[in-house]
Protein backbone atom coordinates (compact mmCIF):
# COMPACT_ATOMS: atom_id res chain seq x y z
CA UNK A 1 0.00 0.00 0.00
CA UNK A 2 1.41 3.37 -1.04
CA UNK A 3 1.83 5.76 1.90
CA UNK A 4 0.19 9.18 1.98
CA UNK A 5 2.56 12.03 1.09
CA UNK A 6 2.84 15.11 3.32
CA UNK A 7 5.02 18.19 2.71
CA UNK A 8 6.81 20.40 5.20
CA UNK A 9 8.02 23.89 4.26
CA UNK A 10 10.35 25.06 7.02
CA UNK A 11 13.87 25.74 8.20
CA UNK A 12 16.43 23.17 9.29
CA UNK A 13 17.53 22.47 12.86
CA UNK A 14 21.06 21.09 12.99
CA UNK A 15 20.27 19.66 16.44
CA UNK A 16 17.42 17.64 14.95
CA UNK A 17 14.76 18.54 17.51
CA UNK A 18 12.66 21.04 15.58
CA UNK A 19 12.10 22.35 12.07
CA UNK A 20 12.32 20.14 9.00
CA UNK A 21 14.02 17.36 10.95
CA UNK A 22 11.26 17.13 13.57
CA UNK A 23 8.54 17.31 10.92
CA UNK A 24 9.98 14.41 8.95
CA UNK A 25 10.26 12.33 12.12
CA UNK A 26 6.61 12.98 12.93
CA UNK A 27 5.53 12.08 9.41
CA UNK A 28 7.42 8.79 9.60
CA UNK A 29 6.21 8.00 13.12
CA UNK A 30 2.59 8.47 12.06
CA UNK A 31 2.89 6.49 8.85
CA UNK A 32 3.18 9.20 6.19
CA UNK A 33 5.84 9.73 3.53
CA UNK A 34 7.56 13.06 4.14
CA UNK A 35 8.75 15.53 1.54
CA UNK A 36 10.38 18.86 2.33
CA UNK A 37 11.10 22.37 1.11
CA UNK A 38 13.86 24.16 2.99
CA UNK A 39 13.42 27.89 3.71
CA UNK A 40 16.48 28.51 5.85
CA UNK A 41 19.53 26.83 7.34
CA UNK A 42 20.12 27.32 11.05
CA UNK A 43 23.01 26.50 13.32
CA UNK A 44 21.35 25.44 16.57
CA UNK A 45 21.29 22.90 19.34
CA UNK A 46 19.33 22.34 22.55
CA UNK A 47 20.84 25.49 24.10
CA UNK A 48 19.91 27.96 21.38
CA UNK A 49 20.24 29.28 17.84
CA UNK A 50 23.71 30.44 16.82
CA UNK A 51 23.12 31.48 13.22
CA UNK A 52 20.39 31.68 10.56
CA UNK A 53 20.82 31.76 6.78
CA UNK A 54 17.53 32.36 4.90
CA UNK A 55 17.38 30.82 1.43
CA UNK A 56 16.49 32.91 -1.63
CA UNK A 57 12.79 32.87 -2.60
CA UNK A 58 13.70 31.43 -6.01
CA UNK A 59 15.33 28.43 -4.34
CA UNK A 60 12.20 27.87 -2.27
CA UNK A 61 10.00 28.07 -5.38
CA UNK A 62 12.24 25.63 -7.26
CA UNK A 63 11.98 23.12 -4.42
CA UNK A 64 8.20 23.53 -4.32
CA UNK A 65 7.95 22.93 -8.06
CA UNK A 66 10.14 19.83 -7.86
CA UNK A 67 8.03 18.27 -5.12
CA UNK A 68 4.57 19.28 -6.32
CA UNK A 69 5.09 18.23 -9.94
CA UNK A 70 6.09 14.70 -8.93
CA UNK A 71 4.31 13.76 -5.69
CA UNK A 72 0.60 13.64 -4.88
CA UNK A 73 0.90 15.77 -1.76
CA UNK A 74 -2.18 15.39 0.47
CA UNK A 75 -1.38 17.97 3.13
CA UNK A 76 1.20 20.69 3.76
CA UNK A 77 2.56 22.35 6.87
CA UNK A 78 4.70 25.45 7.11
CA UNK A 79 7.09 26.36 9.86
CA UNK A 80 9.86 28.93 9.80
CA UNK A 81 9.50 31.10 6.72
CA UNK A 82 12.20 33.58 7.64
CA UNK A 83 11.45 36.50 5.33
CA UNK A 84 8.35 38.13 3.79
CA UNK A 85 9.79 37.36 0.33
CA UNK A 86 9.88 33.64 1.08
CA UNK A 87 6.37 33.86 2.54
CA UNK A 88 5.21 35.51 -0.69
CA UNK A 89 6.62 32.61 -2.71
CA UNK A 90 4.79 30.09 -0.53
CA UNK A 91 1.60 32.17 -0.52
CA UNK A 92 1.58 32.20 -4.33
CA UNK A 93 1.55 28.41 -4.33
CA UNK A 94 -1.23 28.39 -1.75
CA UNK A 95 -3.26 30.93 -3.70
CA UNK A 96 -2.95 28.73 -6.78
CA UNK A 97 -4.44 25.82 -4.84
CA UNK A 98 -1.22 23.81 -4.80
CA UNK A 99 -0.96 23.42 -0.99
CA UNK A 100 -3.87 21.23 0.18
CA UNK A 101 -4.95 21.11 3.84
CA UNK A 102 -2.44 23.82 4.70
CA UNK A 103 -1.36 23.92 8.35
CA UNK A 104 0.45 27.14 9.25
CA UNK A 105 2.70 27.03 12.31
CA UNK A 106 3.59 30.72 12.66
CA UNK A 107 7.15 30.22 13.88
CA UNK A 108 8.31 33.60 15.16
CA UNK A 109 10.59 32.78 18.10
CA UNK A 110 12.53 29.60 18.89
CA UNK A 111 12.13 27.85 22.24
CA UNK A 112 15.48 29.41 23.19
CA UNK A 113 14.15 32.91 22.52
CA UNK A 114 15.93 33.51 19.18
CA UNK A 115 13.74 35.34 16.64
CA UNK A 116 13.16 33.20 13.54
CA UNK A 117 10.44 35.06 11.67
CA UNK A 118 8.43 38.24 11.31
CA UNK A 119 4.71 38.81 11.72
CA UNK A 120 4.37 40.21 8.19
CA UNK A 121 5.62 36.93 6.72
CA UNK A 122 3.14 34.83 8.68
CA UNK A 123 0.22 37.12 7.86
CA UNK A 124 0.73 36.49 4.14
CA UNK A 125 -0.17 32.81 4.60
CA UNK A 126 -2.99 32.94 7.14
CA UNK A 127 -5.79 33.55 4.59
CA UNK A 128 -4.97 30.21 2.94
CA UNK A 129 -4.65 28.12 6.10
CA UNK A 130 -6.94 25.26 6.94
CA UNK A 131 -5.44 25.36 10.42
CA UNK A 132 -3.11 27.84 12.11
CA UNK A 133 -1.30 26.77 15.29
CA UNK A 134 0.20 29.77 17.15
CA UNK A 135 1.46 29.45 20.69
CA UNK A 136 0.57 32.17 23.18
CA UNK A 137 3.51 34.43 22.29
CA UNK A 138 2.80 34.09 18.57
CA UNK A 139 -0.91 34.69 19.07
CA UNK A 140 -0.06 37.85 21.02
CA UNK A 141 2.22 39.07 18.24
CA UNK A 142 -0.43 38.39 15.58
CA UNK A 143 -3.33 39.98 17.48
CA UNK A 144 -1.48 42.77 19.27
CA UNK A 145 -2.98 41.82 22.62
CA UNK A 146 -1.72 39.90 25.67
CA UNK A 147 -2.26 36.14 25.67
CA UNK A 148 -1.31 34.81 29.09
CA UNK A 149 -4.49 33.12 30.36
CA UNK A 150 -6.95 30.58 28.99
CA UNK A 151 -9.53 33.34 28.63
CA UNK A 152 -7.11 35.42 26.57
CA UNK A 153 -6.28 32.33 24.50
CA UNK A 154 -9.98 31.94 23.67
CA UNK A 155 -10.24 35.58 22.59
CA UNK A 156 -7.09 35.36 20.47
CA UNK A 157 -8.16 32.12 18.76
CA UNK A 158 -11.55 33.58 17.89
CA UNK A 159 -10.04 36.83 16.61
CA UNK A 160 -7.51 35.04 14.40
CA UNK A 161 -10.12 32.59 13.07
CA UNK A 162 -12.31 35.53 12.10
CA UNK A 163 -9.47 36.98 10.06
CA UNK A 164 -8.63 34.21 7.63
CA UNK A 165 -7.80 30.64 8.71
CA UNK A 166 -10.63 28.12 8.76
CA UNK A 167 -9.50 26.96 12.22
CA UNK A 168 -7.04 28.33 14.76
CA UNK A 169 -5.47 26.41 17.64
CA UNK A 170 -3.77 28.56 20.26
CA UNK A 171 -1.48 26.18 22.13
CA UNK A 172 -1.14 26.71 25.85
CA UNK A 173 2.03 24.90 26.76
CA UNK A 174 3.30 28.05 28.49
CA UNK A 175 0.11 28.61 30.49
CA UNK A 176 -0.20 26.55 33.68
CA UNK A 177 -3.94 25.90 33.97
CA UNK A 178 -4.17 24.09 37.31
CA UNK A 179 -1.77 21.34 36.27
CA UNK A 180 -3.27 20.95 32.80
CA UNK A 181 -2.05 21.80 29.31
CA UNK A 182 -4.96 23.56 27.60
CA UNK A 183 -5.18 24.34 23.88
CA UNK A 184 -8.00 26.39 22.37
CA UNK A 185 -9.50 25.43 19.00
CA UNK A 186 -11.71 28.02 17.29
CA UNK A 187 -13.44 27.74 13.94
CA UNK A 188 -16.76 28.96 12.59
CA UNK A 189 -19.08 29.44 15.52
CA UNK A 190 -17.43 26.80 17.74
CA UNK A 191 -14.69 27.12 20.32
CA UNK A 192 -13.33 24.04 22.10
CA UNK A 193 -10.88 23.64 24.97
CA UNK A 194 -8.58 20.63 24.60
CA UNK A 195 -7.15 19.47 27.92
CA UNK A 196 -4.35 17.07 28.84
CA UNK A 197 -2.24 16.54 31.94
CA UNK A 198 0.77 18.86 31.97
CA UNK A 199 4.01 16.93 31.43
CA UNK A 200 6.75 17.94 33.87
CA UNK A 201 9.78 18.10 31.57
CA UNK A 202 12.36 20.53 30.28
CA UNK A 203 12.58 18.63 27.00
CA UNK A 204 10.10 20.58 24.89
CA UNK A 205 12.24 21.60 21.91
CA UNK A 206 10.19 21.22 18.74
CA UNK A 207 6.81 20.82 20.43
CA UNK A 208 5.04 23.28 18.12
CA UNK A 209 6.63 21.83 15.00
CA UNK A 210 5.65 18.32 16.04
CA UNK A 211 2.07 19.32 16.85
CA UNK A 212 1.45 21.02 13.51
CA UNK A 213 3.15 18.18 11.62
CA UNK A 214 0.90 15.64 13.33
CA UNK A 215 -2.18 17.67 12.41
CA UNK A 216 -1.07 17.68 8.77
CA UNK A 217 -0.67 13.89 8.76
CA UNK A 218 -4.16 13.36 10.14
CA UNK A 219 -5.70 15.84 7.69
CA UNK A 220 -3.96 13.98 4.86
CA UNK A 221 -5.57 10.79 6.18
CA UNK A 222 -9.02 12.37 5.95
CA UNK A 223 -9.71 13.35 9.56
CA UNK A 224 -11.96 16.35 10.24
CA UNK A 225 -10.00 19.24 11.78
CA UNK A 226 -11.24 18.75 15.38
CA UNK A 227 -10.30 15.06 15.27
CA UNK A 228 -6.92 15.80 13.68
CA UNK A 229 -6.11 18.41 16.33
CA UNK A 230 -7.17 16.18 19.24
CA UNK A 231 -5.15 13.25 17.88
CA UNK A 232 -2.11 15.48 17.39
CA UNK A 233 -2.35 16.71 20.98
CA UNK A 234 -2.44 13.12 22.25
CA UNK A 235 0.63 12.30 20.14
CA UNK A 236 2.63 15.28 21.43
CA UNK A 237 1.68 14.49 25.04
CA UNK A 238 3.04 10.95 24.59
CA UNK A 239 6.19 12.29 22.92
CA UNK A 240 6.81 14.77 25.75
CA UNK A 241 6.24 12.06 28.34
CA UNK A 242 8.61 9.64 26.63
CA UNK A 243 11.52 12.10 26.58
CA UNK A 244 11.25 13.27 30.20
CA UNK A 245 14.28 11.30 31.35
CA UNK A 246 16.45 11.81 28.27
CA UNK A 247 19.80 13.58 28.36
CA UNK A 248 20.25 14.66 24.76
CA UNK A 249 22.13 17.95 24.86
CA UNK A 250 22.61 20.35 27.76
CA UNK A 251 19.50 22.47 27.16
CA UNK A 252 15.90 21.85 26.21
CA UNK A 253 16.02 18.49 24.51
CA UNK A 254 13.83 16.95 21.79
CA UNK A 255 10.68 14.86 22.04
CA UNK A 256 10.35 11.09 21.83
CA UNK A 257 8.86 11.13 18.35
CA UNK A 258 9.03 7.38 17.79
CA UNK A 259 7.87 6.17 21.19
CA UNK A 260 11.28 4.70 22.03
CA UNK A 261 10.68 5.05 25.79
CA UNK A 262 7.46 3.06 25.94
Amino acid sequence: MTPTTVLTIAGSDSGGGAGIQADLKVFAALGAYGTSVLTAVTAQNTRGVDAVLPLPPRTVTEQLDSVLTDFAVRAVKTGMLGTPAVADAVAEAAKAGRLPHLVVDPVLVATSGHRLGVVAAVERLLPYARVATPNCAEAAALTGRPVTTVEEMVAAAQALAAGGPEFVVVTGGDVDAAGESVDVLAGGTTTTLLRAPRVDTRHSHGTGCSFSAAIAVRLAAGDPVPVAVATAKEYVTRALTGARGWELGAGRGPLDHFGWSR
